[in-house]
């Protein structure tokens, strides 16, 4: 009985490093943040059967994209070296499981959509869609960088649409600013694998443009970010109004961030990896912690007062 417990926690607790559960901190945020801005003036927070289901099919989603991912990529990251230690090609998990886990993940995903306003449900088979196309993208174009940061981002627009039940502005432009926050980071964190993609003809925008132009890209990459976050000051007040001027705050921590980060990495580019790890995990979690807190704290205020 013990050995079967201990091989049931060694079981999850690889499982858990295979789907990088820490990566949560970079999404759970904004999803909190659409959830609490979608509730309105009225209400503090959304029903507590809305957070429950929406937090599920988060962990779902990301669950089924991470497992997939890893799936698909095994044989190249057994090549890599900095990804060859990953559970897969080190054989800690087998296909199947994975596999198994990836389906369970799914069925979590659609039962929780299910569970919430129609148009969660039946949008979320587009959701399977880019969850498996993206781990194929990088085989054939350097666009992946933007298919992960769309599909990172839908969990915005589908916290919003869990709590209205309908598309808005707000959520398609806060949507679009995230998509453009995660590729932005994401093409620094490919600069890792810079000389293997090219080696293995892998398309990522360092491997096809070069450290030099990969870091200009993704500087405008943020700047578009931006860019998005700010424009539903201007051209969807109406939605974000009990939380307007703490989303204007919101909005500055998040331009400070970027610009913070991209001088650190300019400044330690010869310290790429430390500075990756630093501004990758570390900053950007901070980003959306900041701003969700933010928006919480404008929830507070407006609900109170």
């Amino acid at each position: 009985m013990w050995n079967s417990l201990r091989t049931i926690c060694k079981k999850l607790i690889l499982t858990s490093r295979l789907v990088k559960l820490e990566h949560t901190l970079f999404s759970a945020p904004f999803l909190c943040s659409s959830l609490l801005i979608a509730t309105g003036s009225k209400s503090f927070l959304p029903e507590l059967r809305v957070l429950f289901f929406a937090g599920l099919a988060l962990l779902g989603a990301r669950s089924a994209a991470m497992s997939l991912n890893r799936l698909i990529d095994r044989k190249i990251d057994a090549l890599n070296p900095r990804t060859k230690d990953r559970e897969l090609p080190q054989k800690k998990l087998s296909t199947k499981f994975v596999l198994f886990f990836a389906f369970c993940s799914f069925v979590l995903l659609f039962w929780s959509a299910f569970n919430l306003p129609r148009l969660c449900f039946y949008l979320s088979p587009v959701a399977v869609f880019w969850l498996v196309f993206y781990s194929y993208t990088k085989r054939f174009t350097y666009l992946s960088h933007y298919v992960l940061g769309l599909t990172f981002a839908a969990s915005v627009a589908g916290g919003w649409i869990a709590v209205t039940g309908q598309i808005t502005l707000f959520a398609v432009l806060l949507t679009l600013a995230v998509s453009f926050w995660v590729a932005g980071f994401d093409i620094v964190y490919a600069l890792q694998d810079l000389q293997f993609d090219r080696r293995n003809r892998l398309y990522s925008i360092p491997a096809c443009f070069g450290l030099k132009k990969a870091l200009q890209i993704a500087q405008l990459s943020h700047l578009v970010a931006a860019i998005f976050f700010v424009l539903p000051i201007f051209l969807a007040p109406e939605e974000i109004r009990g939380v307007f001027w703490f989303y204007c705050l919101g909005c500055l921590s998040v331009i400070f961030g970027l610009v913070k980060q991209h001088l650190g990495i300019i400044r330690n580019i010869f310290r790429l990896k430390k500075v990756i790890d630093l501004y990758f995990f570390e900053f950007n979690a901070w980003i959306s912690f900041l701003f969700f807190l933010l928006i919480l704290l404008g929830k507070l205020v407006s609900t109170r007062f």
